[in-house]
C-alpha cells in the first residue's frame, strides 16, 4: 500500500524513467485546478529532491501562469504495463524561461524538442507511492508526431506569434510571461 518518502530513490528514479507519460497538476488559491498530460522524453530526475521537465507549445500554458504565483505543483507517474503502482511528487516548482540564466544549462540536458517553450524546475518536499491497483494495463505504441511536426511547420517566427495569440494568459486571466520572458 501507500508510502511517504522524503527524496526520490534510485529504484524510484528508474520508475520515472521508464514512464511514457506523467500528469502536472497546479493551481493558484482561487484558480481553475489544470491537471495536464506530458511524454515526449521531456523530464528529468536531477537528484533526490528536483525534477525539470521540459514544457513544448500546447493550446494553454495554464502551469506556466499558476507555478509563478503560487509554486505548488504535484507530478504524477502511473505504471500502465507492469507491477500496480501511482507515484506523486509533491513540491514547489519554477519556472525558467528562455531568457533565463538556467535555461541554456537545463535545455542542454533534453534533446530538442520543436517548440519548446518553457522548463519547469521542481523542488520535491514529499514522495508518495500508493497501489495502483486500479489503474488498467494499456500498451505503449509510440509518440504521436503531430505535435512536433506543427512546431517544426511553425517555425520559431509563427511559434513567437501562437504564443503571442494563444498563449500569454491562464483560462482564469492570470498573465504568463511567455512573451516577456522569452521573446
Amino acid at each position: 500500500m501507500g508510502q511517504r518518502y522524503t527524496e526520490i530513490s534510485e529504484k524510484l528514479a528508474q520508475f520515472i524513467a521508464e514512464q511514457k507519460i506523467f500528469f502536472v497538476g497546479t493551481a493558484t488559491d482561487d484558480s481553475s485546478v489544470n491537471v495536464s498530460p506530458k511524454g515526449m522524453d521531456s523530464l528529468r530526475v536531477i537528484d533526490q529532491n528536483r525534477v525539470v521537465w521540459l514544457n513544448v507549445t500546447g493550446s494553454g500554458n495554464e502551469t506556466a501562469a499558476h507555478v509563478q504565483i503560487n509554486p505548488r505543483m504535484t507530478l504524477m507517474f502511473c505504471d500502465f504495463d507492469g507491477a500496480p503502482m501511482i507515484l506523486r511528487l509533491y513540491g514547489k516548482a519554477k519556472v525558467i524561461h528562455q531568457k533565463d540564466v538556467e535555461w541554456d544549462a537545463l535545455f542542454a540536458l533534453f534533446d530538442p524538442l520543436p517548440g519548446a517553450r518553457q522548463i519547469f524546475d521542481l523542488s520535491v518536499e514529499l514522495v508518495q507511492t500508493s497501489c495502483g491497483m486500479g489503474v488498467p494495463y494499456f500498451n505503449y505504441v509510440g509518440e504521436r508526431e503531430q505535435l512536433t511536426n506543427w512546431a517544426l511547420k511553425k517555425g520559431p517566427a509563427g511559434l513567437m506569434q501562437y504564443w503571442k495569440d494563444k498563449n500569454q494568459t491562464s483560462l482564469d486571466g492570470i498573465p504568463t510571461d511567455i512573451v516577456a520572458k522569452n521573446i
